[in-house]
């Protein structure tokens, strides 16, 4: 955000330029925000949920307008749900990478897949 200041006191017309050159100086920052975007993500075990959930709902009010606290069935921030997650990992079709996972496609040779390595054993 940024404001062009004007003069206010006596003889500001002949001080000021006017709108010339009125790009302004940043004064904040502010964020487009649609209705029901995620604000803030949050990726933590379950033993410290209670943690976690009480400093989301002490951060809310730093925000202005309303926001909901929601807990995701995902497993961290993959696309997977948790019970899904955890048998494909099992199985070798997941591997993980971070804060993301891969998945073992069926492609590329078979003494490379992860997939045959897993049923050698």
């Amino acid at each position: 955000i940024r404001a062009n200041k004007m003069l206010s006191c006596a003889g500001a017309d002949r001080l000021s330029s006017g709108m010339r050159h009125s790009y302004g100086k940043p004064i904040g920052v502010a964020a487009r925000v649609d209705i029901g975007q995620v604000l803030l993500s949050v990726r933590g075990k379950d033993a410290s949920e209670p943690h976690i959930i009480e400093a989301i709902r002490r951060g809310k009010f730093k925000f202005a307008g309303r926001q909901k606290i929601l807990k995701s069935l995902k497993w961290g921030f993959t696309k997977y749900e948790r019970e899904d997650y955890v048998r494909m990992r099992k199985n070798g079709e997941l591997a993980a990478d971070g804060n993301i996972v891969k998945v073992h496609n069926r492609r590329g040779a078979l003494e490379k897949s992860a997939l045959y390595l897993a049923g050698q054993e």
